[in-house]
C-alpha cells in the first residue's frame, strides 16, 4: 500500500508540473497585458508591470463589456442551435430506416470533408438574401447545420443507446419525441458536453465569419473587437494582450468544469464490446 501511494504521489506530481507548464502561456499573456505596448519589444516580461489599469481603460474604451456581451450571446446561442439539430439528425440517422438516410448520411461526411472557406462564399450570399448581414444572427446560423456535431451525435447514439431501451419505452406507450428527450438525452451527457465544449469554442475564437460579416462596431465579438484595438494611429500590443487574457477565461472555466464529460464523450464508442 505505501509503495502504491508512493506511485500516486509521482503521478501526480509529474501530471502538476505539466499542467503548471501547460499554463505559462496564459500567464505570460496576461503579464505582456500589463506592459506599455513599445516596452514588450525590449524583452520577455516575466512579472506583472504597473501599466494594467491603463491598458484596461483602452480596452474597455473599446467597447470590452459589450463586446463580451455579443460573444457570450453569439456562442450560447449556437451552443443551443446546435445540440438540439445534431441530436435530432443523429437520432433519426442511428435510429431510424428510411429512404434518404443513406443521401443523409452522405451529406454529413461531404460537409465534414468541405473546407469552410469553399463554402463561406454562398453562405454570406444566404445572409445577404436574409438581411442578416451586420446582425449576429449571421454569426450565429452557420452552426445549426454543424456536420460533425450531427456525425458525432450520430455514432454516440448509435454505440451507446441500447435499441432494447427504447423498444421498452414504445411498448410502454411513450412517443417518439418522448423517447428522444426524455430516455435518449439523458443518456448522452458525455456526448452533449463535448459538442457543447467544441462549438462554445470554435464560436467564441471564430474571427474569420465575423471579419467578414460584421461591419459595425457595436456588433463585434472579441477577437475582432482586439484585433481592432489601437491608440494615437498605433497598435496597441499590450491594450490586446490584456484582452486576450481576459477572453481566455470563460473558455478555460467550461473547459475544467466539462473535462471529465469531454473526455468520455470523445472516447465513447471507440471500443466495442
Amino acid at each position: 500500500m505505501r509503495k502504491k501511494g508512493l506511485k500516486d504521489w509521482w503521478i501526480y506530481l509529474v501530471l502538476g508540473v505539466i499542467s503548471l507548464i501547460a499554463l505559462i502561456p496564459f500567464y505570460m499573456m496576461f503579464v505582456m497585458g500589463t506592459y506599455y505596448s513599445e516596452d514588450l519589444f525590449k524583452g520577455m516580461p516575466l512579472f506583472v508591470s504597473d501599466y494594467f489599469w491603463e491598458n484596461l481603460k483602452t480596452t474597455l474604451s473599446h467597447g470590452l463589456l459589450a463586446t463580451y456581451g455579443n460573444s457570450i450571446f453569439v456562442s450560447v446561442t449556437a451552443v443551443a442551435a446546435c445540440l438540439f439539430t445534431s441530436i435530432t439528425m443523429g437520432y433519426a440517422l442511428a435510429k431510424f430506416e428510411f429512404r434518404a438516410k443513406k443521401f443523409f448520411f452522405i451529406l454529413v461526411l461531404t460537409g465534414m470533408m468541405l473546407p469552410t472557406q469553399i463554402s463561406i462564399i454562398g453562405y454570406i450570399m444566404e445572409m445577404r438574401v436574409a438581411h442578416l448581414t451586420n446582425t449576429l444572427w449571421s454569426v450565429i446560423c452557420v452552426w445549426i447545420a454543424n456536420p460533425f456535431s450531427a456525425f458525432f451525435m450520430m455514432q454516440f447514439m448509435k454505440d451507446s443507446i441500447p435499441e432494447e431501451m427504447m423498444e421498452s419505452a414504445r411498448i410502454d406507450g411513450c412517443s417518439e419525441p418522448g423517447i428522444l428527450f426524455k430516455i435518449v438525452v439523458p443518456c448522452m451527457k458525455p456526448a452533449i458536453t463535448t459538442v457543447s465544449t467544441l462549438v462554445f469554442l470554435w464560436s467564441w475564437n471564430n474571427y474569420l465569419l465575423p471579419l467578414i460579416t460584421l461591419n459595425k462596431q457595436k456588433v463585434y465579438t472579441l477577437p475582432l473587437m482586439i484585433s481592432n484595438i489601437s491608440v494615437s494611429y498605433r497598435q496597441d500590443y499590450g491594450a490586446q494582450m490584456l484582452a486576450l487574457a481576459l477572453s481566455t477565461f470563460p473558455v478555460l472555466i467550461i473547459f475544467i468544469c466539462g473535462s471529465r464529460h469531454f473526455v468520455k464523450g470523445i472516447t465513447a464508442g471507440a471500443v466495442k464490446g
